[in-house]
C-alpha cells in the first residue's frame, strides 16, 4: 500500500490506521494536527480511521517557545 505522509511516498507492508501511524512517525502524538485528503480528522477518531492506498497524509505538530 502506497500513502504519502507530508509529501513523501511511503510503501506500507500492512494496512494501519491513522493513531498507528502517527504513534510511528511523531516524537509527541499530543500535539499533532492531522489531515488525510486535505480534510482535518479529529483525535478521537484516528483509531478508527483506517489507511488506504494512495491517501495524502498531512502532520504538523505544535511547538511552543517564546
Amino acid at each position: 500500500m502506497k500513502i504519502i505522509i507530508n509529501g513523501q511516498e511511503k510503501q506500507l507492508l500492512n494496512p494501519i490506521n491513522l493513531a498507528q501511524l502517527i504513534k510511528n512517525s511523531c516524537q509527541d502524538p499530543n500535539h499533532v494536527i492531522a489531515e488525510v485528503n486535505g480534510k482535518i480528522v479529529k483525535a478521537e477518531t484516528w483509531k478508527s480511521f483506517s489507511l488506504k492506498n494512495n491517501d495524502s497524509i498531512e502532520l504538523v505538530t505544535f511547538v511552543g517557545g517564546g
